[in-house]
């Protein structure tokens, strides 16, 4: 009989030590090893390649770049939102995981995509490892998929679920809710150690590709945003998924961080109710539909999230602050990269927020990472500061250097037309390649819409100060 082997695995970044220490020599996170125990499998202390008698062949076969590729087949979940965000459909043999705060709605979306696809002639299996079948039963009942065939099972043991999966009728779509319960007999460990994360996801996945299902594993996060378990696990699968949103607001933003059929940082977004999870086919009109015109303080962003163009507030408050010690409280964007804004501010324009506090905001629990929000957060800062309200019907979008400049942003045209679509009719951007450097304003003739061409902060703040 094999011996088994023990190591310590690091919890937070997956590495193996050989012996307990009180720090990781991976991440430097501290009291994060666990022991786990593994039994070899037979015959693995032979040398790999190593010839048996008579010489060994290889069973590899090898082809070329130029072989013609069958064209790539996708399959419809019945959301638009969910298969934007993969890419244009779900692709058989993919793996993909999905992850978000605990409560944000994941398992309410995969159910609303296994109902659907169960009713369109897909069979479908849904594996739950959190939940009871009857917990499930009563969220189909509520979201209307009560009627629906999905093959539904409750199971935590991969000795008992490959069998079932490999056997049988190959099913369209497999979701295991979740990776982090999921065990192999042949690890000591416990349920979602880095070790048994790993085996599972390999084994599952290695199932999807020999059979040619889609398999959607749910994972938890950690308190960082992060999906826990060995960053591996994300390298595994296709395509990963994030499922963002303040449980207080009733947007979900589906966010795709990773895809190998698609383009990455793709978003979809859905409104929570009663009913499950409706999808939003204009997003920026429900971002926008409560702001509040003429207040100061406030800027209309004109963002890109992957292909879409999406317009969004941003809202800042600047208030007396406690001397030496001035707050600083962001929600929705990088506060790294407010303060930077607001250092740029306070040296190139003479902009004075010292010993201020100062909150942002981006509304609707949208969280924005281009840099070319710089130029409206800049906008909202002056306008909180100054008073004065930037103009209702004004988009602001561009990057800010160290330098004071303002620098041009990419797909300034598709932001200009979302905007124009719905109903802005001035734009405050940076001075685009073969404009006059010196240009104020002017109106772009292919879009109707008024530009007023920055090539300095500076001429922003003037601007704002002198309405």
């Amino acid at each position: 009989m094999a011996k088994p082997i023990r190591s310590f695995v690091c919890q937070g970044c997956g590495t193996i030590h050989p012996k307990w220490l009180g720090r990781c020599e991976g991440c430097g996170e501290w009291n994060s090893l666990v022991e786990e125990v593994s039994t070899p499998l037979p015959g693995s202390g032979r040398t790999i390649g190593a010839k048996t008698g008579a010489s060994r062949r290889s069973g590899l076969e090898f082809t070329d770049l130029s072989a013609v590729a069958p064209p790539l087949a996708r399959h419809g979940s019945g959301l638009s939102e969910f298969d934007r965000v993969c890419g244009g459909g779900l692709v058989p043999g993919s793996a993909i995981l999905i992850g978000g705060d605990p409560g944000i709605g994941k398992s309410t979306l995969l159910l609303q995509v296994m109902g659907s696809m169960a009713r369109a002639g897909h069979r479908t299996v849904y594996i739950t490892g959190e939940e009871s079948v009857e917990q499930v039963r009563m969220r189909a009942l509520r979201l209307g998929y009560a009627e629906s065939p999905v093959a539904l099972a409750a199971e935590t043991s991969l000795a008992e679920i490959l069998p079932a999966l490999e056997s049988g009728e190959v099913p369209r779509i497999v979701v295991i809710d979740s990776i982090q319960t999921m065990f192999v007999d042949s690890l000591e460990s416990a349920p979602g150690t880095v070790a048994q994360v790993r085996m599972s996801a390999q084994e599952l996945i290695r199932l999807a590709k020999k059979r040619g299902f889609i398999l959607v594993l749910v994972g938890h996060v950690t308190k960082e945003g992060a999906i826990a378990g060995p960053r591996v696990l994300e390298h595994m699968v296709d395509t990963v998924l994030y499922f963002e949103g303040d449980r207080g607001h009733q947007f979900r933003i589906l966010r795709s961080v990773k895809n190998r059929f698609g383009p990455g940082d793709e978003i979809g977004v859905f409104a929570m109710t009663e009913g499950g999870l409706e999808e939003v086919a204009n997003p920026s009109a429900l971002f926008l539909s409560e702001r509040i015109n003429d207040i100061s303080g406030s800027a209309v962003f004109a963002g890109m999230e992957g292909t879409r163009p999406l317009l969004v507030e941003i809202q800042a408050l600047v208030a007396p602050g406690v001397p030496g010690s001035p707050r600083r409280a962001v929600v929705g964007w990088d506060s790294q990269r407010l303060a930077m804004v607001i250092a740029v501010l306070e040296a190139r324009c003479g902009v004075s927020l010292a010993g201020k506090d100062i909150y942002l905001n981006v509304a609707g629990g949208l969280r924005i990472n281009e840099p070319a929000a710089d130029l409206a957060v800049a906008a909202a800062l002056v306008s909180a500061l100054s008073g004065v309200a930037v103009p209702a019907e004004t988009v602001v979008f561009g990057e800010i250097g160290l330098a004071g400049e303002v620098r041009p942003v990419g797909q300034s045209e598709a932001r200009l037309k979302e905007a124009l679509r719905l109903g802005f009719t001035r734009a405050m951007i940076p001075s685009r390649k073969g404009k006059p450097s010196k240009k104020t304003s002017g109106s772009d003739q292919s879009l109707a819409i008024t530009i007023q061409s920055l090539d300095l902060l500076a001429e922003l703040v003037d601007y704002l100060q002198s309405e």
